[in-house]
């Protein structure tokens, strides 16, 4: 435990006893290394906020095990025997352990679903945003982070889905907002197509689409699960520079962040298990889960039971969730029904004649989603 601001180092050795606590540091190489300034490690103690806020305001670093890090705060008793402001815990699906992150004041749960390579850890800035208002639990898929790797699970959306739905039950959550990158993106998806009633609303961040086939996949495709048996590893500028990839605009991306993304992924990245897990999900993330189906009719869009909100761009607008039900009361039925003649024609009102074809290819399947089932979710585009 560093604080830079006085200068000091403590290490801190922790059992299922208690916590024994020396100044300076051993020659022992530390699980996790957590930094910040004296003033903000009273704040933590106090309870008057978490470490994942202290980071989401760029007032702590951690290096190492993540889960360790958050774990650690949990230890230590709060004045007048409050409970942490967070928790990290394993929800028990059948024999799957499902790494979850919990936070929040408020009670309405939402849940965050991180994409392929990630982990819960990659929503520390949209946890911090939107845990003032909500109930929020980011989860480690199965195969990924500190969840179970089974070896021979689907690794596909319909096994995500069934899992993070049964951890809901474990976890008492009956309707929940879902938000998902990439992966998860998708894996939110199939929750809304098999189960829309446990579904309050998608938050859907450059969710994998399964309809559309990428430039890699033909390549992605090769790649046998089996190959996460023979030990290898990516270096870490490989791995920088991939993630890095993701963004049209580097410069938005917080170095902090950048590392912490990194050093998880190597980390796990590290156990046979995972790697199997990568794999398998890479495959299967493209697979289309479901058959092409009929656009909807006009009448149909018009009785759409909830809407699927595709927004945000930039992790610093994740801090507010839409409200399904205005989104939709702002159009009437007879604009719904204009909107959705457009789409059909292959492009929306307003839009540039010279879309790309790709965009104008993921409008026509989103209606498709809305078809999926009589009374399923409808998609607004905002």
């Amino acid at each position: 435990m560093r604080l830079g601001d006085v200068g000091h180092t403590w290490e801190v050795r922790c059992t299922t006893h208690g916590a024994r606590v020396r100044k300076g540091v051993s020659s022992r190489q530390p699980d996790v290394t957590i930094g910040t300034d004296s003033q903000t490690w009273a704040r933590l103690r106090a309870g008057e906020l978490s470490g994942i806020e202290a980071f989401s305001q760029r007032k702590l670093y951690a290096r190492g095990n993540l889960d360790l890090a958050i774990a650690f705060e949990g230890l230590f008793r709060l004045p007048n025997g409050r409970p942490p402001l967070l928790r990290v815990h394993d929800v028990h699906v059948g024999r799957t352990r499902v790494s979850t992150l919990t936070m929040g004041r408020g009670h309405t749960p939402v849940l965050l679903l991180h994409g392929l390579g990630g982990t819960k850890h990659s929503f520390f800035d949209t946890l911090a945003a939107l845990s003032p208002d909500y109930r929020v639990h980011a989860m480690d898929l199965p195969g990924f982070g500190s969840s179970s790797k089974p070896a021979t699970a689907g690794y596909d959306a319909p096994y995500f889905a069934r899992s993070v739905l049964g951890a809901m039950d474990e976890l008492g959550i009956e309707r929940a907002h879902v938000v998902g990158n990439s992966m998860g993106g998708r894996v939110a998806i199939e929750m809304g197509l098999t189960a829309p009633d446990r579904v309050r609303s998608l938050g859907l961040l450059c969710a994998a689409v399964a309809w559309i086939k990428r430039g890699f996949h033909p390549i992605v495709r090769l790649l046998r699960p089996e190959f996460g048996l023979l030990p290898h590893r990516f270096g870490r500028d490989t791995v920088a520079r991939q993630f890095l990839g993701l963004f049209s605009d580097r410069d938005q991306i917080d170095p902090s962040v950048a590392d912490v993304v990194v050093d998880e992924f190597q980390r796990i990245y590290g156990s046979a298990g995972a790697r199997i897990a990568f794999l398998a999900a890479a495959r299967n993330v493209s697979r289309p889960a479901v058959r092409p189906q009929r656009l909807l009719s006009p009448a149909g869009a018009a009785h759409a039971a909830q809407p699927v909100h595709l927004v945000l761009e930039r992790p610093a607008r994740a801090g507010r969730l839409p409200a399904p039900r205005r989104a939709l009361a702002a159009r009437g039925p007879a604009d719904r029904a204009r909107r959705m003649r457009a789409r059909t024609a292959g492009r929306a009102p307003g839009a540039d004649q010279r879309a790309p074809t790709a965009l104008l290819r993921r409008r026509r399947c989103a209606g498709r989603v809305g078809n999926r089932r009589r009374g399923g979710l409808g998609v607004t585009w905002i």
